[in-house]
C-alpha cells in the first residue's frame, strides 16, 4: 500500500528557515563576543604559560604550566621575591620566568653565591645546596625603572648576572598559579 507523503506548506518552510537563521546569527554573535572577551582577558588580564628548562628548579620544573597575572603590574610594581614572566632583554621575542631579587635603587652583590640586597643577606632557603652557585657579582645599584632577576637554580640559570637589568616594561606579569601537573598545583 503506497504511503502518502505530506507536503510541507511553503509558509512552514519559511518559518523553519527564519528560526534556523535566527539561531545561527545568535551563535555567531555569541562566538564574536567570546572572542572579544578572550582577547581582552589574554591581552590585559591573564596568560597561560609553560616553563621550558630547569632555571627555576626546584620551585618550577620543566613543562610546568602556569597562570600569569598580567594585570597585577599594571596596578602596582613587582616586589622582591615575586616570580615573574618577562621578555628576555637581549631578544624580546623570547620570554623567561625568574624571581625578582632587587628593585630600583637597591644595591645588589653576590659573594660566593650568597646574594646581598642593600648589604643584607637574602633569605634563600628555597634554594637547595646542589642548586647554589659560588660566583661573585657586583655590587651594583639597580637604576630607576629596572629590576634584577635570578633563577632559583642559581648555578644553572641565565639571568641578570649575565644579561643585565630588566626594564619594568619587559615584565609581563606575576606568576600566580602552577596548575599542571595537577598533583603539584600551587598558588604563589
Amino acid at each position: 500500500m503506497p504511503t502518502e507523503s505530506a507536503a510541507v506548506p511553503p509558509v512552514e518552510t519559511s518559518r523553519r528557515l527564519d528560526v534556523w537563521w535566527a539561531e545561527f546569527l545568535a551563535w555567531v554573535r555569541t562566538l564574536a563576543q567570546a572572542t572579544v572577551y578572550a582577547t581582552l582577558v589574554v591581552t590585559f588580564g591573564v596568560q597561560v604559560a609553560r616553563v621550558e628548562g630547569q632555571s627555576m628548579a626546584p620551585t618550577l620544573a620543566d613543562q610546568d604550566r602556569l597562570i600569569v597575572n598580567k594585570l597585577s603590574y599594571r596596578l602596582g610594581a613587582p616586589q622582591r621575591g615575586d616570580i615573574v614572566m618577562l621578555y628576555y632583554p637581549l631578544d624580546p621575542d623570547k620570554s623567561y620566568v625568574k624571581r625578582v631579587i632587587a628593585e630600583q635603587g637597591d644595591s645588589v652583590r653576590v659573594v660566593d653565591g650568597r646574594v646581598y640586597v642593600n648589604d643584607v643577606p637574602m633569605r634563600d632557603d628555597f634554594v637547595p645546596a646542589e642548586y647554589r652557585s659560588h660566583d661573585d657579582w657586583g655590587p651594583q645599584v639597580i637604576p630607576e625603572g629596572y629590576y634584577f632577576v635570578m633563577g632559583d637554580h642559581r648555578n644553572g640559570s641565565s639571568d641578570s648576572r649575565h644579561w643585565g637589568f630588566v626594564p619594568k616594561k619587559y615584565i609581563i606579569g606575576k606568576v600566580q598559579v602552577r596548575w599542571w601537573p595537577v598533583p603539584h598545583a600551587r598558588v604563589f
